[in-house]
């Protein structure tokens, strides 16, 4: 079941209409309507909304969705394999995209999968090029026949599968609506992207997001560090309570700030813990927030 699938039910089960729901998260029925029929996805601070109001965890909305065993179904799709047999780090440039997933599996493959409901000529107007280079692979999403990066970034869907046994570094750029990385355990992953909403579910490591955007990140759980360089910026990052970790500030003019339950709270950081949450950059603030109780 995809997410749009799963919160049309989840919807019906509560007994809203499409206008009550859109009523509750300060949205219009529009966008509940495109979120319903796969044309169009929250937002984090949305996601999070949904998960608070029907009592059901961020993890659990998107869990079918990005498994392996039953991938979204799409009216159109491309998909582009290379066997991989040794360690390997991963250089991989997507453009625009709307929606890029990237998750590691335990197949011994990289799986690119393009997706869209309403590009029916994807197939033709993308090539997905993937090169082995010694020990680096290396992975570029191709536009032909004059498709801008604006057209991509309205409607293709990028998803990634990376095998698990074979994953050294992995470098990233996207101009995505979201970015969402799930299961998946690495020395160093860099985000080069321009995005406002970023989704980390149980990442092992050190996640590096270089981006000038105001972003909304979220954390299903914290193992390493989330180091985030910005420029005249101000973003969240949303960790499960609880969980210790180190704030440490780099650069000029930097500033991190803390939320719990949604209002302005003292530090909660811990001195010395294993797990780092990282600020560097220029006139830039981050706030590090948990979820309200409810939620």
């Amino acid at each position: 079941m995809t997410f749009a699938e799963k919160l049309k039910s989840i919807r019906k089960q509560a007994g809203f209409s499409q206008e009550k729901l859109a009523e509750e998260l300060g949205v219009s029925r529009q966008a509940v309507t495109k979120w319903e029929t796969d044309t169009g996805i929250p937002d984090i601070e949305n996601l999070m909304a949904i998960s608070k109001l029907f009592a059901i965890s961020i993890d659990e909305l998107l869990s079918n969705e990005i498994g392996t065993n039953s991938p979204p179904d799409f009216l159109f799709e491309s998909v582009t394999e290379y066997d991989i047999d040794e360690p390997k780090r991963y250089d991989m440039k997507f453009g625009g995209t709307k929606r890029l997933i990237l998750t590691g599996w335990h197949g011994e493959k990289i799986r690119v999968r393009l997706a869209s409901n309403t590009f029916s000529t994807l197939q033709s107007d993308f090539k997905v090029k993937i090169d082995d280079v010694k020990r680096r692979i290396d992975v570029d999403v191709i536009r032909k026949n004059e498709v801008t990066e604006a057209n991509a970034k309205e409607s293709v869907f990028v998803f990634v599968q990376i095998p698990m046994p074979y994953i050294g570094k992995v470098e990233c750029a996207a101009n995505a609506e979201t970015v969402e990385i799930h299961s998946l355990e690495c020395d160093s992953i860099e985000l080069d992207v321009k995005t406002s909403n970023i989704l980390l579910e149980d990442v092992i490591g050190t996640v590096e997001i270089n981006c000038n955007m105001d972003m909304n990140i979220l954390c299903s759980s914290l193992n390493g560090a989330v180091e985030i360089n910005q420029l005249s910026s101000t973003s969240k990052i949303y960790i499960p309570e609880g969980i210790p970790f180190t704030a440490v500030t780099k650069g000029k003019r930097t500033r991190i700030s803390y939320e719990k339950d949604g209002k302005q709270t003292d530090a909660f950081d811990a001195p010395n813990a294993e797990n780092i949450i990282e600020l560097n950059g220029l006139n830039s603030e981050l706030v590090i927030c948990t979820p309200t109780k409810e939620a």
